[in-house]
């Protein structure tokens, strides 16, 4: 199948927002020779955004570990020995002090992160405090604690929250082979009460967990069909983690093959913010130099995202400053 033509020349045209893509168009835009992907995903990118811009955000683990969910690729599943240790949700006032210290660093957005499969009442009240504090310092909010009543997706929506972080994480047809104990139905479920309770969504997915080429796509043409598309779309590379199940099967992507997803993220869901997240420490500059060509324009900045590496602030704003980009970071 030919991909219909994606509308934005890089003169100030806006490529249209569609919910009917077909796995088939995905895979023909896909493999496009790479110049002409290149060209229309930075069309696409110019005609709704910066190109010189990248947003930037910190993630906190405020409660690690101990988490029920059979997820095969996660370092806090309470299923697996990975060493890691469980702890307690983090007092507020440690919680402020940290989101105080990313916005001294440049981050524009605060988020915040805890293992659960949901959250109880009591601990969601703790949150949405820190939640309206992290808003007072002047930072956007977004936190991710698993599935949501929509009772619950309201309560952070009055309390102030921005962003609620859900991944779909793979394809329909992937998603059994990492996860048993949450349907896909149920993260789905849990976007639509979050976005009917006024709150952005966050959602995207993992690469390299031994999925293929046709998984990933499948999960752009999922994000993309959604009655509307994720304000943010994180790509994340699996980071290695012992003593989990994807061990067995994971496999890095090429790093062509990334970013033609980027290309195609960016050209299928034009409006959204295309986030490098976990596993840019596996990247070389030059790699994420060409996912910035292709659309990528949102970081996690700090040397740890919950429990696994991210590159540190000085080779990032060394990189963004050799490619005259700008943020809050530089």
């Amino acid at each position: 199948m030919i991909p219909k033509k994606v509308e934005g020349n890089g003169s100030g045209s806006r490529a249209p927002v569609r919910s009917d893509w077909e796995r088939a168009e995905a895979k023909a835009l896909y493999s496009l020779p790479f110049a002409d992907l290149m060209f229309q995903a930075q069309s696409v990118h110019r005609a709704n955004f910066d190109p010189n811009h990248i947003e930037t955000a910190s993630l906190l683990s405020i409660k690690t570990g101990g988490c029920p969910e059979d997820c095969g690729y996660c370092s806090q599943s309470a299923h697996y020995d990975t060493g890691l240790k469980a702890t307690r949700l983090m007092d507020r006032a440690d919680v402020i002090a940290t989101a105080q210290c990313a916005k001294d660093a440049g981050a524009s957005r605060f988020c915040m992160a805890a293992a659960w499969r949901s959250p109880k009442d009591r601990d969601l009240d703790r949150v949405c405090e820190m939640v309206s504090a992290v808003k007072a310092l002047g930072m956007e909010t977004c936190v991710t604690l698993g599935m949501l009543s929509p009772k619950q997706a309201t309560q952070l929506a009055e309390a102030g929250l921005d962003f609620y972080n859900h991944n779909v994480d793979t394809s329909p047809e992937f998603y059994g082979k990492v996860i048993s104990t949450r349907t896909l139905q149920d993260r789905i479920d849990t976007l639509e009460h979050v976005r009917k309770a006024g709150i952005k969504v966050c959602c995207g997915g993992i690469l390299g967990m031994g999925e293929h080429v046709e998984d990933r796509l499948a999960m752009l043409v999922l994000l993309a069909n959604l009655p509307s598309h994720p304000e943010s779309v994180p790509i994340n590379l699996w980071n290695e983690v012992k003593g989990v199940p994807v061990n067995e099967t994971a496999e890095r992507p090429d790093p062509i093959a990334l970013v033609r997803l980027v290309a195609t993220a960016r050209i299928m869901m034009p409006k959204s913010v295309v986030r490098l997240s976990a596993g840019r420490q596996y990247m070389t500059d030059e790699l994420q130099s060409l996912c910035f060509l292709a659309g990528a324009n949102s970081l996690f900045i700090g040397d740890v995202l919950l429990t696994t590496k991210n590159p540190q602030r000085e080779r990032d704003t060394s990189l963004l400053n050799r490619l005259g980009i700008s943020s809050r970071l530089a």
